[in-house]
């Protein structure tokens, strides 16, 4: 794969990370033959597979379970925060007043306000929210295990040969601990790398290199004789070793229908595209229902930063309002297209934020008891697993660990809990180790 240099982020830590963008088509879909090619050795035997997918929201550097989804009306103001609770369409329900779309909702929604585990920092809170399991440290960030996407790219199988089963957006998260490792290349997943929200969107590894256009080729064949013209240049890189059945694969993704209607976001009715919002959040939520919609199992929308020590309600009202907009316009249209029972949604991030506001006017990191929600999938609606303690110090009942998140996701999704993969040692590892489903939700 070639790469190129992508964005910086940045957390209240001081950890600077380069984010490298994998570019699967730098030149008319090459790279994308790698791909195809790995995905051809590692697909499982073809048997009967769950048709199920996931749409993730992932809230970088930590959402605000006390300005959100576990409001403490009663408390005191330095721990109640700055935002009202509001009665939701789930009765006796409360959430923020900042989420009045997914309060209509609610009864399709459930929230979990008893998730722990006990790490504060961002880079090995994000593995063990990611992959069920602690491994990082400060000293050493390198991802230990596979993502939930990755596992679930594997385990499910590949539901259209040329979706990708497992796609991020724009890109992946930061720490780089959305990837497969030990179970493969095939199993990475594939980067939108644009803004669906932005004028000029387009996939940059489905594009054209400059000098051809479709409309200028007259069919396939003549298309693969001026593909056959960039040989020489791409061999000078080591990028190309001949045109084979993959490259092939490859040149069909970039030049057919299927992928690029699936990415056509311009394809929607306008008012629906309203709806959403014509912002990151809004069109990435649209644009990864088309992909579910088309065969991807797993769709990862990475959004903004939300690592709000200082100054939280500027933080929160420049990102709640597109957010909930987003979750809760995407929870009404699955339902709508009849997709809600086979799509699931789930907000979460690596951990919440300190139940009192810090001297700042903001909260910090806090991973003893924190909220997640989850709609669709088939699991009940306007319900509400665990509590928080009264000021949500930690939890008070219905202790809920990443691991017990994840079984609940492969559980819904079909895929057997007793499923091991062979980590880097040939040591099988348990995709969901000791975790259980949660009864409420399964």
């Amino acid at each position: 794969m070639l790469e190129v240099l992508g964005e910086s982020f940045h957390h209240c830590n001081g950890i600077r990370r380069r984010i490298f963008l994998q570019i699967g088509a730098p030149l008319l879909g090459l790279g994308l033959s790698d791909l195809l090619r790995l995905e051809a050795r590692a697909t499982p035997a073809a048997g009967e597979r769950s048709r199920k997918s996931i749409i993730v929201f992932w809230t970088d550097g930590g959402l605000s379970q006390q300005d959100t989804y576990d409001m403490k009306p009663d408390a005191p103001i330095e721990y109640r925060g700055m935002y009202q609770a509001i009665p939701t369409a789930a009765s006796g329900i409360l959430l923020g007043e900042r989420l009045p779309c997914q309060a209509e909702v609610m009864d399709r929604m459930s929230v979990i306000r008893s998730v722990h585990h006990e790490n504060g920092i961002h880079a090995p809170s994000a593995h063990w929210m990611q992959t069920g399991y602690f491994g990082p440290t400060l000293a050493r960030n390198a991802a230990q295990k596979p993502s939930f996407g990755s596992v679930i790219a594997k385990s499910a199988g590949i539901g259209n040969s040329q979706i990708p089963p497992y796609i991020t957006m724009p890109k992946s998260e930061a720490f780089g601990y959305q990837g497969a490792v030990y179970l493969g290349r095939a199993y990475n997943p594939f980067e939108v790398g644009a803004d669906p929200a932005a004028a000029d969107f387009r996939i940059p590894s489905l594009s054209l290199p400059s000098g051809l256009a479709l409309d200028s080729i007259d069919d396939r064949r003549t298309l693969l004789k001026r593909f056959d013209t960039l040989r020489r240049d791409a061999d000078q890189t080591g990028a190309l070793a001949g045109l084979d059945t993959f490259k092939a694969q490859a040149l069909e993704m970039v030049t057919g229908d299927q992928v690029r209607r699936a990415f056509d976001i311009g394809q929607e009715d306008a008012a629906l595209r309203d709806r959403y919002g014509r912002h990151r959040y809004g069109q990435s939520a649209l644009l990864a229902r088309r992909l579910v919609e088309s065969g991807a199992r797993c769709v990862n929308i990475n959004t903004g930063n939300w690592d709000h020590h200082n100054e939280i309600r500027n933080g929160l009202e420049e990102h709640l309002p597109p957010l909930d907009r987003a979750i809760g316009t995407l929870i009404t249209d699955l339902e709508q297209r009849g997709l809600l029972n086979d799509v699931l949604v789930f907000c979460v991030g690596e951990f919440g934020r300190t139940p009192r506001m810090n001297g700042h006017a903001g909260r910090d990191h806090w991973s003893d008891c924190f909220s997640v929600m989850l709609s669709g999938g088939g699991i009940p609606g306007g319900t509400v697993v665990g509590a928080s303690e009264k000021f949500g110090g930690g939890v008070r009942e219905r202790l809920v660990t990443p691991l017990d998140l994840l079984a609940t996701i492969y559980h819904i999704l079909g895929i057997p809990l007793d499923t091991h993969f062979n980590d880097a040692s040939g040591r099988p590892v348990s995709i969901v180790g000791g975790g259980r489903p949660i009864p409420e939700l399964t």
